[in-house]
């Protein structure tokens, strides 16, 4: 079990270089954003990227998941079949989709609540989705092919390539808004040109058309279920900016991107965790690598929800350049929704945990009913808080989604491929969680506040060793790990 545990974790750790840096990069625009643009623009941008992700839900419709899953089984047609029919069918429809962006571009931005003054972004974003869309099963096939570091190092191009354009256009040329979406267009273009050898080298015109169904009956009752995960993710700045306005969205998106520190965590887990368990999926041992996975999985992301809670007040407020701190003052009120968007990163990934037996089973139907209920909650939520408790509203609508959607997802689940997860490590890990946040909301020690908050940590750890969370084995290899002495290693299992 520990070798495969330990060649997700080495697959994870690389597609986490990639993505911790890439998105620390991203992140370093937004304090550059909220320094260079006002809250009203920012809530443009933020507007108009939550529907580019829809988009790109509809350019790519589920083939994503279905090569990857076809291409794992070999079940139908020759590798290079599998690669180039989802390819080329992507390709054809996403040129469509476009040019149509493209025709009704004006409509659009009145659509879209986009200022006329800003309707070039239309053009820039049909562009973007179309580049993003060719460079999807291209990606995927590296992921099934365990070349992680070639996708880091892509992914590194795209994130570095947008940030430096940014910074150029934004700058020097002081474009605004339009800058950004231009940095994204270039940063995509390059990306696929880079892409452009793995894609000639797999890509064939023989056409299998037994192969094409099987995807499409696989792909098409994701998209759905894509969609409602993504209006769970973005839906509420367009309720947001219905109910408050521009301003508030832009001090909500600050905020929320915060959460930035949980995504990267639940980010590089799902790159390496679908090709990880589409291809252990016949293992004797599946079921039981599968649960101790989640286990650890918990464990990683309330050690980091705890930690980042803790300390984004003096890492956001923190003076760095000329008195300037990372996120302009006037963002600052969007700090309180970063808890709540961390635990809602939480159950997203939990449930991308879970999920595993929906595409192992190929019950790919089953998704719209789990998804939309979360989409359901997600927009009833945002209407009845928003008008009530502002962004912390639009925060807590989304923690309510993710997690209702997640309990339903189990229970569904274990209908059709049951899992005994390992639920008394993780209400320890949930006891010690809650009680170590408990402290810190309501127990205030100013004068020393630092010591006061590792302490915390400490006590995290010292309540899971108290609780007998670590089996005799795990605490072994840890002794192992941190005394680097030799030996055999110790087996988890």
């Amino acid at each position: 079990m520990f070798d495969k545990i330990k060649s997700l974790g080495t697959d994870t750790a690389i597609y986490g270089i990639s993505t911790v840096v890439g998105r620390f990069l991203t992140f370093l625009l937004t304090p550059f954003y909220t320094n260079v643009l006002l809250p009203g623009e920012l809530g443009v941008v933020a507007t108009v990227y939550a529907y580019l992700a829809f988009l790109n839900v509809i350019y790519g419709y589920g083939m994503e998941a279905a090569f990857m899953r076809y291409t794992a089984s070999k079940e139908i047609g020759s590798k290079e079949q599998n690669f180039s029919i989802p390819f080329l069918s992507v390709a054809a429809t996403s040129l469509l989709f476009t040019l149509v962006i493209l025709w009704q571009r004006d409509s659009l931005a009145v659509m879209g609540s986009v200022p006329m003054a800003n309707s070039s972004i239309i053009t820039y974003s049909g562009w973007i989705v179309l580049l993003d869309a060719l460079a999807i099963i291209p990606f995927a096939l590296l992921r099934m092919e365990r070349k992680a570091k070639m996708f880091a190092a892509l992914k590194l191009f795209n994130i570095i390539a947008t940030v430096v354009l940014n910074l150029f256009f934004l700058l020097h040329f002081q474009w605004g808004v339009e800058g950004i979406f231009l940095s994204n267009l270039l940063a995509s273009a390059g990306t696929l040109l880079l892409l452009v050898p793995t894609i000639v080298k797999n890509l064939t015109f023989d056409w299998n058309t037994t192969l094409y169904k099987a995807l499409l009956h696989f792909s098409l009752p994701t998209v759905p279920a894509y969609i409602a995960t993504i209006m769970i993710q973005v839906i509420n700045r367009p309720i947001l900016l219905s109910l408050t306005d521009e301003a508030t969205v832009g001090i909500y998106q600050a905020g929320y991107r915060l959460g930035i520190f949980m995504m990267l965590i639940v980010a590089m887990f799902d790159f390496a965790w679908r090709p990880f368990f589409l291809s252990n999926a016949n293992e004797p041992n599946a079921k039981q690598i599968f649960a101790r996975v989640l286990t650890y999985f918990f464990l990683l992301t309330m050690g980091v929800f705890l930690v980042v809670t803790f300390f984004i007040e003096d890492i956001v407020t923190l003076p760095i350049y000329h008195g300037k701190s990372i996120i302009h003052p006037q963002y600052w009120s969007g700090l309180k929704i970063v808890p709540v968007i961390l635990l809602s990163y939480v159950f997203l990934g939990i449930s991308n945990t879970i999920v595993a037996g929906i595409y192992i089973e190929k019950q790919t139907r089953k998704l719209p009913f789990i998804t939309f209920i979360g989409a359901g909650v997600n927009i009833g939520a945002n209407y009845l808080l928003i008008p009530r408790m502002g962004i912390m509203g639009a925060a807590i609508a989304t923690l309510l989604s993710y997690s209702i959607m997640t309990i339903v997802l189990y229970l569904i689940v274990q209908k059709i491929y049951p899992l005994r997860y390992e639920w008394e490590r993780i209400a320890k890990i949930s006891i010690s969680s809650v009680v170590v946040f408990l402290l810190y909301h309501f127990v205030e020690l100013s004068a020393f506040e630092l010591v006061w908050k590792f302490g915390l940590l400490a006590l995290f750890a010292a309540l899971m060793y108290a609780m007998k969370f670590f089996d005799a084995s795990e605490i072994s290899r840890l002794a192992r790990v941190f005394s680097r002495s030799p030996g055999k290693d110790v087996p988890f299992l």
